[in-house]
């Protein structure tokens, strides 16, 4: 590949990844559903459960709204990353999304700068969320910031992606947010953002160790409270980084090649 083609490639990454942080500043809308909801629900269901709670942890009992503000970073990831990909239906309906596959740039380039763009935002929102956690009695050390900005970055490009690849055959909004009440929500759900895996049925035992999520969240759970022992049932942090990681790099390859197969 000449200099001139990677110049190309790298200026449509950009263009579109910037043009997906644009929108998102422009539609207040999509601020207050992609972090506002994940807040309240963090606030009601926290504060609700209350001291009925108990995580097993060796130490001490670990209130549910600390146990929770890991699961709700990862909802406004979530949230954010998936709703960003709805643009896609939206550039298909008005023809823009055409005329990016005919423009002389690399597919995969359109990809990621569509997936980079959503990510971005979720980041930057997850790293908002991170201004309450002493209230919450979250310890967040500065020293585990790297290995929290780490799996941040590969869950937001792996969600990303995910919405991506299920909002590239759409044909509607509507579409998307049915097949988003139907998967996404219990991607989240049996993550263990909302009970622990050592509580769960045997059978929920397992479907929650096949969603790759679950050791994205807890790589996050880790970084943030080290010393909260949850659960025994979870692999080392760095066997639980590499699944995440792994399951990005699959994601991120298959809304690839959806992309070149794409026929205009």
């Amino acid at each position: 590949m000449s200099t001139q083609v990677l110049q190309h490639n790298l200026m449509a990454t950009y263009t579109l990844w910037w043009r997906e942080i644009v929108r998102f500043l422009r539609q207040r809308t999509r601020i207050i559903g992609a972090f506002g909801s994940p807040v309240m629900f963090w606030l009601l269901i926290g504060s609700g459960v209350g001291h009925s709670f108990n995580s097993g942890a060796t130490t001490e009992s670990v209130s549910y709204i600390r146990y929770f503000y890991p699961g709700t970073m990862l909802m406004i990831v979530l949230f954010t990353a998936i709703f960003a990909t709805i643009s896609i239906i939206e550039d298909r309906q008005v023809g823009f999304l055409q005329g990016v596959l005919v423009a002389p740039v690399s597919r995969a380039s359109i990809a990621w700068g569509k997936i980079l763009g959503g990510a971005t935002l979720a980041i930057v929102q997850a790293l908002v969320f991170l201004i309450p956690a002493r209230l919450a009695g979250v310890p967040m050390p500065l020293e585990q910031l790297p290995l929290l900005l780490a799996v941040l970055v590969l869950l937001s490009i792996g969600l990303t992606a995910l919405g991506y690849i299920i909002a590239w055959r759409m044909e509607s909004v509507q579409g998307f947010h049915a097949i988003m009440n139907l998967f996404l929500l219990p991607l989240w759900l049996l993550s263990g953002a909302l009970f622990t895996l050592d509580g769960a049925f045997s059978w929920l035992r397992w479907i929650m160790q096949l969603n790759p999520v679950t050791y994205g969240l807890q790589v996050m759970r880790y970084a943030l409270d080290p010393d909260q022992t949850l659960t025994t049932s979870y692999p080392s942090i760095p066997v639980c980084l590499l699944i995440t990681a792994a399951g990005t790099l699959l994601l991120v390859a298959l809304a690839v090649w959806m992309t070149r197969q794409e026929k205009v």
